[in-house]
């Protein structure tokens, strides 16, 4: 019994340290991200815990992060601040708490939307490929294994 209780306690320890690393998407976060990134080519994945082709795309990133050790990932979640405990969750069940993990954390998120990206009008998952130089290149909808490490080897080769 006391094993079990040893067992849950690190765990619930080790879901509230995913979900304290979380950062808060403000306004002004999307500038940052892409500054705290430059000259390395690195994939924003927009995602909700409720988005079903998300978790696909997370199983994904989990399996390319394990093969690619500098494969810069950073996800946003369009949920909000309020289910930080599921986002951690979520992330601790693909294996990526290594991931640079935000939250929207404005109640008016067409205005976070707008921010990221004008074209973008909410649908999941989003996904935006930033190279070198800090363009990027967006992609709605479920990425592709062939896709994404095309993209990884043609960015390194650049980088």
């Amino acid at each position: 019994m006391k094993w079990l209780l040893a067992v849950l306690l690190y765990l619930s320890i080790t879901c509230s340290a995913v979900a304290q690393e979380t950062k808060l998407f403000i306004r002004g976060s999307q500038q940052a991200i892409v500054l705290s990134h430059q000259g390395h080519p690195f994939v924003l994945a927009l995602w909700s815990l409720d988005c079903t082709h998300c978790r696909s795309d997370m199983e994904l990133f989990d399996r390319l992060a394990k093969k690619y050790q500098d494969f810069e990932l950073v996800l946003i979640s369009t949920d909000t601040p309020e289910q930080k405990k599921a986002i951690a969750h979520t992330l601790q069940h693909y294996r990526l708490q290594r991931a640079e993990s935000w939250v929207f954390a404005d109640t008016f998120a067409e205005r976070l939307r707008y921010e990221i990206d004008p074209q973008w009008y909410g649908e999941l998952p989003r996904t935006y490929f930033f190279d070198v130089a800090g363009n990027s290149t967006a992609v709605s909808g479920k990425i592709e294994r062939k896709q994404l490490e095309r993209w990884i080897r043609g960015d390194k080769k650049q980088g």
